[in-house]
């Protein structure tokens, strides 16, 4: 995959704004540590319309490219480890649904593995994996706005939210799992 990538590819605009979202980290990074959490919010939102924006030039312009589809997922982990490890380092009550998450993400990236070296095409992102991550984020950003905005902090609330969001995860990777054992079974017919 990666012999097929040009130069050409690094110039349009998905993959333009894909860079520019990874480069949004670092901010983010230093703005959420220095408990600026207005500025850190203000460089997710950036990001979060950077990411629907080159996903929708990409489709309506027809500039997918090869490097599009690996940049695009690798700026959403990188953006998700990032905000991960900052929530869990100021707001220790979200470390379960960042362990679900991380649980998810590796199972899937093993799959996704498996598929490759099967020569299976894994499928793009489906609605019940976007709505997990819509969730994580959702809930995160209204925990972290109550408590740096009005210095509000609700367990219950809190428990909520993670909980229903883990939950989604949950039935994200189930979904998945299943997809993936279509796959492979598709797959062992067609060989056969």
């Amino acid at each position: 995959m990666i012999k097929n990538i040009n130069i050409k590819e690094l110039k349009t605009i998905p993959n333009i704004l894909s860079l520019f979202r990874i480069a949004l980290i670092i901010p983010f990074i230093i703005f959420f540590l220095q408990r600026n959490y207005i500025a850190a919010a203000v460089a997710i939102i950036l990001s979060g319309l950077t990411d629907a924006l080159d996903g929708f030039i990409a489709r309506k312009f027809n500039q997918i490219t090869d490097l599009g589809k690996m940049l695009d997922p690798l700026a959403d982990k990188l953006t998700l480890i990032a905000i991960m490890v900052c929530l869990v380092i100021h707001f220790p009550i979200v470390l379960p649904v960042v362990v679900v998450l991380i649980i998810k993400d590796v199972v899937m990236m093993i799959g996704a593995s498996i598929l490759l070296k099967d020569d299976i095409k894994p499928p793009a992102a489906r609605w019940y994996g976007k709505i997990g991550t819509v969730m994580f984020y959702f809930s995160v950003a209204l925990i972290v706005f109550l408590k740096a905005v009005f210095n509000y902090e609700n367990a219950v609330l809190s428990l909520v939210l993670l909980g229903l969001t883990a939950a989604m995860m949950i039935f994200a990777l189930i979904e998945y799992f299943i997809m993936f054992r279509k796959l492979k079974n598709s797959s062992k017919v067609e060989k056969e």
